[in-house]
């Protein structure tokens, strides 16, 4: 069997004395996609820079890929990261540099790819977000939700396994936003990615859970998921320092537990 894409085996830390995580221990599977939830301060970025090695927790063990990374020295950390794609908040692309050059960045600067090699794959991966025709402008001349796009781009340019989403749907509007749905579906469904979600915005969180991305006459279409689909995707509730809720979709939304009612009120469905 495969090892886990991620494993937190009884993970703990903390800052200044406070306690952000408590004792975390989690399995997220090669192909499965994590959606991870929780108030402002509960620890879902602490807990993507854990996956990182960007910190290293007080207690616990983590593996990424079946190698222990909580105790790897940096050379080796490196190695590992190069099989994680990371997509901020704020997108982090290079101002001064073209579409083209931010999504083959890594692949030029980084893995010394050839300049063949690197525009074959620049050209592959804006095609698949549908931002082909942007490739020579500048971020300043794009919208918000195409450079969260390109930021997409230039994450699964090196074709990691395994990508992190710190809230990507954050400050978008809903119409922007579920495009950005589309592509973190069809990462998960058409490329196998393992993927962990981030995100305050329930009604995407959702979205993503509760439909697939299927290849249709040489293209795609994003259809209502099947078993196999919705088995794959995961919900974890984070809430003082603890996994308060653990699930699918239809778990977290039939749930009666206080905690999980105030946290979801006025984002439910119907919408």
């Amino acid at each position: 069997m495969d090892p886990a894409a991620v494993e937190f085996s009884h993970v703990s830390i903390a800052f200044g004395g406070q306690m952000v995580l408590n004792d975390l221990s989690f399995s997220l599977p090669r192909g499965g996609m994590r959606i991870l939830l929780g108030a402002s301060g509960s620890g879902k970025s602490v807990l993507l820079k854990l996956i990182l090695g960007l910190l290293r927790p007080d207690a616990g063990t983590i593996l990424v890929n079946g190698e222990r990374i909580d105790t790897m020295d940096e050379h080796d950390l490196l190695r590992v990261r190069e099989d994680i794609g990371m997509v901020f908040q704020d997108n982090a692309l290079f101002d001064s540099l073209t579409v083209a050059e931010n999504v083959g960045y890594e692949l030029t600067e980084v893995a010394r790819w050839p300049d063949e090699r690197v525009d074959a794959r620049v050209g592959e991966v804006l095609g698949f977000i549908g931002l082909s025709e942007f490739v020579d402008r500048l971020p300043s001349e794009l919208s918000g939700g195409q450079r969260r796009r390109v930021a997409i781009a230039r994450a699964m340019a090196p074709r990691p396994s395994l990508m992190l989403f710190d809230d990507p749907m954050t400050g978008l509007d809903p119409i922007v936003a579920m495009v950005l749905d589309h592509e973190i579906i069809k990462l998960r469904d058409l490329e196998h990615v393992t993927s962990i979600v981030v995100t305050h915005q329930i009604r995407d969180a959702v979205y993503l859970a509760t439909h697939e991305a299927v290849r249709h006459e040489g293209g795609f279409r994003i259809v209502h998921a099947g078993a196999a689909t919705s088995a794959q995707v995961t919900f974890m509730v984070l809430h003082q320092g603890r996994i308060h809720f653990e699930g699918n979709a239809e778990e977290l939304l039939a749930s009666g537990d206080p905690y999980l009612r105030s946290y979801l009120l006025k984002t439910l469905p119907p919408w």
